[in-house]
């Protein structure tokens, strides 16, 4: 069997893309979009139609030009998820707009609605993952959505401490990125080198599944972001990996053998104080590389959710 064939045995394997062809050929489980995911979609003129029978709609309602925008992009990114669940027997992860990364209640608001609108196109909530920033307001945002049946997603994890809040707050899935840590590593030391096994993402996330199979938390490791597949090899066995479709296809296209490299292991809990607020931002801030990836993560998506934005304007007129 060739490694794809192989991981889909060992870990789950979602597609980390809206690219409906590539998500049919690979027969992912699950698929994960974002801000910058949908844009990409939606400039390639894959889902034309459907964003021009959403701008129809909207401008029959005439609302005001930024409610008008608001309105068109909430209903376009869960058509496209619900495009998506055609094609995926598990969830589609849908993620809140990035610039409300630290207002929890607008957080809140803006899920539910995301929520409302797949329900109304006759999707459960039980195939949707509501994907929101791994800030404070964030988790705290998650916390609340799980305990009304709202499972989510908490993404750009770039260090321990928001992966041991997202757990203690009962989310249901966390995805720490491993390419996005390599890239800062490279960038502040040039001349190191790394094997996969050793890079610093992969280890990121292999003491996070550790740590979290020791203690016992449910909470679902998804390990995103792979800049190459031997990341991807060293972290099978995780309980998720989502997978960009140029990855994809090379694992698909490289026959060998694969074993797991994570192996959950019986271990006695370890009592740890929670995370406080203060606890958690201190050691976020100590963490050079975490507060600075995490930084840039939002101001990517935000900058792409504008993007999206200038092109229904266009559509507007």
């Amino acid at each position: 069997m060739n490694l794809l064939q192989q991981l889909k045995s060992l870990s789950t394997v979602v597609a980390d893309t809206g690219d409906l062809e590539a998500i049919q050929r690979f027969k992912p489980e699950d698929a994960t979009t974002n801000p910058s995911l949908i844009l990409k979609a939606a400039e390639s003129g894959s889902y034309d139609g459907l964003l021009n029978d959403i701008v129809t709609e909207v401008s029959a309602l005439h609302l005001a030009k930024d409610a008008a925008l608001e309105e068109i992009s909430d209903r376009l990114i869960v058509a496209m998820g619900v495009a998506i669940l055609e094609h995926v027997p598990g969830r589609v992860s849908t993620e809140v707009d990035a610039r409300l990364s630290f207002d929890q209640t607008a957080s809140l608001a803006k899920a539910r609605k995301l929520v409302a609108l797949y329900e109304q196109a006759g999707v459960s909530r039980s195939r949707i993952l509501i994907k929101l920033a791994a800030t404070w307001e964030g988790i705290r945002a998650a916390e609340v959505l799980e305990k009304e049946g709202i499972q989510c997603n908490l993404t750009l994890i770039f260090s321990f401490a928001q992966a041991q809040a997202c757990a203690e707050a009962g989310v249901y899935l966390i995805s720490p990125f491993v390419g996005r840590i390599l890239d800062w590593f490279r960038k502040e030391n040039p001349d190191a080198n790394y094997a996969p096994s050793e890079e610093p993402g992969v280890e990121s996330v292999t003491r996070i599944f550790n740590y979290f199979r020791q203690q016992g938390y449910p909470t679902v490791v998804m390990g995103a972001s792979f800049r190459n597949a031997g990341e991807i090899i060293a972290l099978a066995g995780c309980d998720r990996l989502t997978i960009s479709p140029a990855l994809l296809e090379e694992l698909a296209s490289t026959e060998g053998s694969l074993n797991a490299s994570l192996v959950a292991t019986d271990a006695s809990p370890v009592e740890v104080d929670a995370l406080t607020e203060p606890a958690f931002r201190h050691a976020l801030n100590a963490d050079a590389m975490a507060t600075e990836k995490l930084a840039e993560g939002i101001r990517g998506f935000e900058k792409d959710q504008g993007k999206l934005e200038a092109l229904i304007l266009n559509r507007l007129g």
